[in-house]
């Protein structure tokens, strides 16, 4: 994780996840309508007989390059931990809200993968690299949401308890939690719920605020989604927006073309 001073370093927190401190401004506005229901979908979905994913059969159900219209899919993003033993969260019971913001797996499990998918910039000159928006320039003319999205499978009803911490943590930390990433310290001060896209079996969303680094405060945005035995996760970030005030969310398209890969 890079260290940095002012809006660089806001931005590179937000950019490197969970020191995600993220910046990621989510809309202060927006989430007074129906954002007050985190949870869709029935916990009562059966789930024995789904399949749980190796972590390679994960990596082929990610999204890829041009599976997506208007967006730019990639690996991974080396800003993102390598593994849960990177963050140190100081609430057992936000720990998976802080994994689920983090690309990580937010139960028991050994069989992840990640990617980042980017909407693509408004023209060949603009950059979509969010190291060159780190760097300070966050014009309308990036205004680009980049939303990490990880996957992680499980046995029996792993996936089940998996979602039930996230939803559960949503309530448990809003009034906030800490955490710390390669010895930078965030501190998260609200999680409150927003409204789930209702895809899968179950979802929930939720905002989270953190202090920029003396640059105002950022909201991002996280959805959590369960699929029989897998959950999918995203997390967006839109630097251009973070700290405005200004509304945006996980890109619904995202979620849709992910989910049709794990129908």
């Amino acid at each position: 994780m890079k260290r940095s001073t002012g809006a660089r370093m806001s931005a590179t927190a937000a950019v490197s996840v969970l020191s995600l401190a993220l910046m990621t401004g989510c809309s202060s506005d927006g989430s007074d309508d129906s954002k007050d229901s985190a949870n869709s979908g029935s916990s009562s979905s059966p789930t024995v007989a789904a399949k749980a994913y190796s972590a390679a059969e994960l990596e082929k159900l990610l999204l890829a390059e041009g599976e997506i219209e208007g967006y730019k899919v990639t690996s991974g993003d080396d800003t993102l931990p390598a593994s849960k033993s990177v963050l140190k969260v100081d609430k057992a019971e936000c720990e998976p809200v802080a994994h689920s913001m983090a690309a990580l797996p937010p139960g028991d499990t050994d069989a992840q993968a990640s990617n980042t998918v980017t909407q693509a910039a408004p023209s060949d000159s603009a950059s979509t690299s969010l190291e060159d928006l780190a760097e300070g320039d966050f014009s309308e003319a990036f205004n680009l949401a980049a939303t990490y999205v990880g996957l992680s499978s499980y046995e029996g009803d792993g996936a089940e308890k998996a979602f039930k911490a996230v939803s559960d943590g949503v309530t448990a930390c809003s009034g906030g939690f800490g955490f710390s990433a390669e010895g930078t310290d965030t501190k998260i001060t609200k999680i409150a719920p927003e409204k789930a896209s209702g895809a899968g079996d179950e979802s929930v969303a939720f905002a989270a605020e953190s202090a920029m680094d003396g640059d105002g405060t950022g909201v991002f945005h996280t959805e959590v989604v369960r699929h029989g035995n897998t959950i999918a996760t995203y997390y967006t970030v839109n630097l251009a927006l973070v700290t405005s005030g200004k509304a945006y969310d996980v890109p619904a398209a995202v979620i849709d073309a992910q989910a049709a890969k794990l129908k």
